[in-house]
């Protein structure tokens, strides 16, 4: 299953890891000059095929953009191109009853090229690997590759387009590929649309698989929108916005108010943007965006966050100095967690007036921008 997983160094040398390294190893047998890779490290497979094969046109295809960035660093050397977009590189959104000559699917490649997880999650695989498959050419092939040696789930996915299935099996990892014979006669839409009220407005939530919480309502963004409180006017950051509850929440809750929604993924900011279209907004603008870097900086009157759990807090870290480089002074940060202890003793650094308080099965923690930065 697709999950982007931190790189592992070693006497300063990005190592590959084995699901991608077998992968490569393979499909370096496999004629191909067209060919788009998936990967959930640096896509050091792509440096490797064209180390072998230098003709070849390759296209790193990420849906996150602080991961496509440190595979652009890596790849800085090499033909490779590295693209972060929603949707398959060279294609929009598949669409349903897809088939032969009606198709909207326009083939984009000769060989696709899959790194997956066993942790990863399952519906972002299938859709993945159905983007993959849907959009190579006839004759194309399909190469899908697995850090689980003894894997029976990924090789059942396979099997839906195309029961011949190629293995080779590794003590470390296991690859699978398929040629394609004849196209999709229809494709299966992962998305999901969901409604969900507040403060008496109704709210349609689009989410896609590979996005925070898809298919529901996230608790944690549900105790924000309790919680905080916008004014007339009010210029509002959502950081880390996922498919946009708060955003669009807020937006709708006070049209004078202006949100800025931004994530690091490609895929949650086209969650957001189509959320703006369910709801007919026109305050909400959603932009991709991994650094904290935003234009008009020092301008915000309210930031809300649901920072993720892992990364040993450096990430909440991130979005809280991306909070602080964001608002006025005076300006007002609002996030939740279900760990607060590290809050209660770090946010300090950052905002003063601050409180950590319960709110049901989590913690928020707020503060404000300081008049001068210390």
């Amino acid at each position: 299953m697709i999950e982007p997983e931190s790189e592992i160094e070693f006497s300063d040398q990005l190592v590959i890891r084995p699901a991608e390294q077998r992968l490569a190893e393979v499909i370096l047998k496999i004629p191909a000059k067209e060919i788009v890779l998936v990967s959930t490290g640096r896509s050091q497979a792509a440096a490797m095929i064209l180390d072998a094969r230098p003709s070849s046109k390759v296209t790193c295809w990420y849906t996150d953009s602080y991961q496509a960035s440190l595979a652009k660093e890596y790849l800085s050397d090499s033909p490779a191109n590295v693209v972060c977009a929603a949707n398959w590189p060279g294609a929009g959104p598949l669409k349903c009853d897809a088939c032969a000559e009606d198709s909207d699917v326009e083939a984009v490649c000769d060989l696709a090229a899959v790194v997956c997880s066993s942790r990863g999650e399952s519906e972002l695989t299938r859709d993945i690997m159905q983007s993959a498959y849907a959009n190579l050419k006839i004759g194309g092939c399909l190469a899908v590759s697995t850090d689980n040696a003894k894997d029976k789930w990924l090789l059942n996915q396979i099997r839906i387009y195309n029961k011949s299935v190629k293995i080779r099996n590794f003590s470390d990892a296991t690859v699978y590929y398929i040629i394609k014979q004849k196209p999709l006669k229809k494709i299966r839409d992962f998305s999901f649309v969901l409604q969900f009220r507040d403060q008496g407005n109704l709210i349609q939530l689009y989410t896609r698989p590979g996005v925070f919480s898809h298919r529901q309502m996230d608790n944690g963004a549900r105790q924000v929108l309790d919680t905080v409180e916008v004014q007339p006017k009010d210029r509002v950051i959502d950081i880390g916005c996922g498919s946009g509850p708060m955003s669009l929440a807020l937006a709708k809750l006070e049209p004078t108010a202006h949100v800025l929604a931004i994530d690091s993924s490609a895929r949650a900011i086209d969650c957001v943007a189509r959320g703006i279209e369910l709801n007919e907004l026109t305050n909400v603008v959603a932009s991709i965006n991994h650094d904290g870097k935003i234009d008009e900086p020092g301008t915000y009157d309210l930031a809300v966050a649901n920072p993720p759990y892992y990364a040993n807090f450096r990430i909440a870290q991130h979005f809280i100095e991306t909070a602080v480089a964001a608002l006025r002074p005076g300006g007002r940060l609002m996030l939740v967690s279900k760990h607060p202890k590290w809050y209660e003793e770090n946010i300090t650094r950052w905002l003063e007036e601050c409180e950590v308080f319960p709110s049901r099965r989590y913690s928020m923690a707020t503060g404000v921008k300081p008049a001068k930065q210390s």
